[in-house]
């Protein structure tokens, strides 16, 4: 608890991958939705079909870029947190 409040231990890269399954589900959701206006319209659904298609496989490959990009952050925090203890205890070790 100790850790939690004095904010050593992040608890945002938890919430990083709820928000991958969030955006996957919502990809996938709107692409089905774009397919499913284009089989229904009238005339020239073609398009929306295919730009469904490509929502469903490109969204998901996106929201993870973004997601990976934002826990790139907090991995440069964790290694700058040991190199930073390494460096401590090197110097009162020397002492």
């Amino acid at each position: 608890m100790g850790n939690f409040l004095s904010f050593d231990k992040m608890i945002t890269p938890t919430i990083i991958k709820i928000i991958f399954w969030i955006g996957v589900a919502m990809s996938v959701l709107s692409g089905i939705g774009m397919m499913m206006t284009g089989v229904s319209s009238y005339y020239g659904g073609g398009l929306s079909v295919i730009m469904g298609l490509l929502t469903i496989v490109i969204g998901p490959l996106m929201v993870r870029v973004y997601c990976e990009l934002l826990i790139i952050f907090f991995k440069m925090d964790e290694s700058l947190k040991k190199i930073e203890k390494q460096l401590s205890n090197n110097q009162t070790s020397q002492q």
